[in-house]
């Protein structure tokens, strides 16, 4: 895990720390998830850090347990994302995961 640059992390600190899970059974502080590894390394760019309570990012230590949906945080963070974005990172197929994650959990509002 490496960290996050400065420059980025100034950029995530400016937006609304809310889950983007956000719903009735979020509990704790909010965390930085990185969606996606590239090549072996997490991918440091905004689209694809997402905000998460500690309950969705599976990091909390209430009796239930963490409710850690990487699936769904792909999900989220690659409707993010650009195709100037995707074309940082050729090997994966971006268009073809976006399809199948937008027919399993439905196009996003935004």
């Amino acid at each position: 895990m490496s960290p996050i640059p400065e420059w980025l992390k100034k950029e995530l600190e400016a937006e609304p720390q809310i889950c983007a899970r956000k719903g009735n059974d979020c509990k704790g502080r909010i965390t930085w998830e990185h969606a996606f590894i590239y090549g072996g390394n997490q991918i440091q760019e905004k689209w694809a850090i997402i905000f998460l309570c500690e309950y969705h990012h599976g990091v909390c230590n209430y009796q239930e347990g963490g409710d850690l949906k990487k699936e769904i945080n792909h999900w989220i963070a690659i409707n993010r994302m650009t195709s100037e974005d995707m074309a940082k990172y050729p090997r994966k197929p971006w268009q073809q995961l976006k399809k199948y994650l937008n027919t399993k959990y439905g196009e996003p509002n935004s």
